[in-house]
């Protein structure tokens, strides 16, 4: 390697990317770090979960979209990658993990690692990015410090062995399994190198950064290499790609060479701006290992490489795992199709789903024969559903089919996606969520005791787990906490009992009654409320038997001269039983649709008219 080409530490830079599971205090602990480095404006309160800034990830507290803060500290500027901690938003955490050269993998005091973060932390290692372990929640009662302890370290050993690392070499010549540690609690606002040194800031935990994470290291003096890994949008000047500069310097203005999946071509740089903070701010020129913000580039993508036009050296392009759930999106064709939505043309439907390429690179979409019709594959139920809802909140009307697991053919033999479902409990419920998971081609691999909960681990087919949440949630009377992530490609398992119970299917069109409602209550819980618009078709509620069965809403108590004194007055109904999108994808069978609309969503059968329903079960 010669003078110019070595490579040369940024001391005064750090890229880390965190890396925590659903709901163990990642976006808490971010807010604390903000506020310790005075990076928040002083004249506009922002509230919790700062970054959390997209309404559905607020309603749902997790994070869906990765995203860049820096925090100044001591002369070090610090970029700071929040990456989603669920399995199903993983496109996001592959593309993002480029641009760090550390990671801050959070784990709850109590729960320990969990599925979904070693599967973000086995991207991380592919990318021999050194971890610093911060323990949060330690002042849980129920905390288990020495044992989340050990299964770090065993996980970390799992994963260097599963990748073929040295735990020393592959990792800058410092052994990986001896990994520093910060033990914290974000809600109190602390960080400790021990449990027990009564510290009470955070400022050790960003000591922690600037010493165990590593600068990049670059070659300043080399041509210009920058990959694009986000795709920001504007309406004034366009699509804006985000990454890191790896190589040499880009200047406002400079001529640069695109290279794509498919094309090279040569563009102009119109404005460059860095993170400051919780914004951006313009800058002229960014040098080797900061990360920036580019305009000017016209159809920029995911993957493209910016680099010298005379001296053009791209990166590989960024490999994405495949999808592993797919869907049918349709126009919605049900009597009430265009009443409550401003979008309901397919062509709207398709540009609106093409746009969602753009940016969200873990998504598929192929147009179908049937016109209309789109098969819509991602990486999970949550994934499509969070699409589905922001389509809905844009004033998108539409209706989907049931989820179907994605085949692959490998050596002549029909495989399947496998997850890695991960289910705690109370004890006394272990029993039924065995029988259940066992039901569904599972298999257990784990069962471990832990404080009055039980931990089980099980190999489940993708399709086995579509509708299995609610079922869990129900048996275990809402205490079992539970997760899955994709893990790989297995002989298919054989055929998987579908949902035990039928449906209640309306037989007219009209608002429902009250007592029409009051009647059928015996029959099993309802999904409309007096007064809901009802057509032929649309399920309504659920059976308590196997069959469906048709009901009619909309009748009416005849009226005569006899009345009786308060024969009236004794109807009391149960409350509907109100579905979210994730739910209501896993209840439909394949014969039944979801219709989505901006003010609701609905279940119905595919053939709406009782007779040609009952033609095409004989047929």
């Amino acid at each position: 390697m010669t003078e110019s080409t070595q490579l040369k530490p940024i001391e005064s830079i750090r890229n880390i990317a965190v890396i925590a599971h659903v709901d163990h205090g990642k976006t808490t602990l971010v807010d604390k770090l903000l506020k310790e480095t005075d990076s928040l404006p002083s004249h506009q309160d922002l509230g919790e979960c700062i970054l959390d800034s997209n309404d559905l990830e607020r309603e749902r507290g997790i994070t869906i979209l990765a995203k860049n803060i820096s925090l100044p500290y001591k002369g070090v500027k610090i970029n700071l990658i929040d990456t989603p901690g669920h399995a199903d938003f993983g496109g996001e955490v592959e593309r993002v993990l480029q641009m760090a050269d550390g990671v801050l993998l959070l784990v709850d005091a109590a729960e320990g690692p969990m599925p979904q973060t070693r599967f973000v932390l086995k991207k991380a290692f592919g990318h021999r990015l050194r971890p610093l372990v911060v323990i949060n929640k330690i002042d849980r009662p129920d905390s288990r410090l020495d044992e989340v302890v050990e299964e770090i370290g065993e996980l970390f050993l799992e994963l260097a062995e599963e990748l073929e690392l040295d735990t020393v070499d592959d990792f800058g010549g410092e052994d990986v399994l001896d990994f520093p540690i910060v033990y914290a609690s974000a809600t109190g606002g602390y960080a400790r190198l021990s449990p027990e040194d009564g510290n009470d800031n955070i400022t050790p935990l960003l000591e922690m950064m600037i010493d165990q994470i590593p600068p990049p290291s670059v070659e300043k003096e080399s041509p210009l290499q920058l990959q694009i890994t986000t795709i920001d949008y504007n309406d004034y000047v366009g699509r804006i790609g985000i990454g890191r500069v790896t190589k040499g310097s880009i200047e406002t203005g400079d001529r640069i060479m695109v290279c794509g999946r498919e094309e090279s071509r040569e563009e102009g740089v119109t404005e460059l701006f860095i993170f400051d903070k919780l914004g951006r701010a313009p800058i002229n020129k960014v040098t080797a290992g900061d990360i920036c913000a580019v305009t000017g580039i016209g159809n920029v993508e995911i993957g493209d490489t910016i680099t010298d036009p005379e001296r053009p050296d791209p990166l590989p392009l960024i490999d994405i795992d495949r999808p592993t759930i797919s869907m049918v999106f349709q126009v919605n064709d049900s009597p009430f199709a265009g009443t409550e939505g401003k979008f309901v043309t397919s062509r709207q439907l398709r540009g609106r789903l093409y746009k969602e390429l753009e940016s969200n690179v873990a998504l598929r979409v192929e147009d179908l024969p049937l016109a209309g019709s789109f098969e819509v594959s991602g990486r999970g139920t949550l994934h499509l559903g969070i699409l589905i809802e922001n389509m809905r909140r844009e004033d998108y009307e539409f209706q989907v089919g049931k989820p179907r697991p994605i085949f692959i053919e490998e050596d002549g033999k029909k495989k399947e996606p496998m997850e890695l479902l991960h289910v705690q409990t109370p004890e006394e419920s272990s029993g039924k969520v065995i029988e259940l998971v066992g039901a569904r081609r599972g298999e257990m691999i784990r069962y471990e005791p832990q404080g009055e909960r039980i931990l089980m681990q099980f190999k489940v087919p993708a399709r086995g787990l579509i509708g299995v949440s609610s079922r869990l949630m129900s048996l275990t009377a809402g205490e079992a906490t539970v997760c899955h992530n994709f893990d790989g490609y297995e002989p298919h398992k054989g055929s998987i009992p579908g949902r035990a119970a039928g449906v209640m299917v309306s037989s007219e069109r009209g608002k429902a009654i009250g007592y029409a409602l009051f009647n059928l209550k015996d029959r099993g819980p309802m999904f409309v409320a007096p007064g809901e618009p009802v057509y032929e078709g649309m399920i309504v509620g659920e059976h308590c038997k196997e069959d469906d069965i048709t009901v009619n809403l909309c009748r009416e108590k005849k009226l005569t001269n006899v009345r009786a004194s308060g024969s009236d007055k004794n109807i009391l109904l149960s409350p509907p039983r109100i579905m979210s999108i994730e739910e209501a994808l896993e209840y439909i069978e394949e014969d039944e649709l979801l219709e989505i609309t901006p003010k609701s969503y609905r279940l119905r059968k595919r053939v709406l008219n009782e007779k040609l329903r009952r033609k095409d079960k004989r047929d």
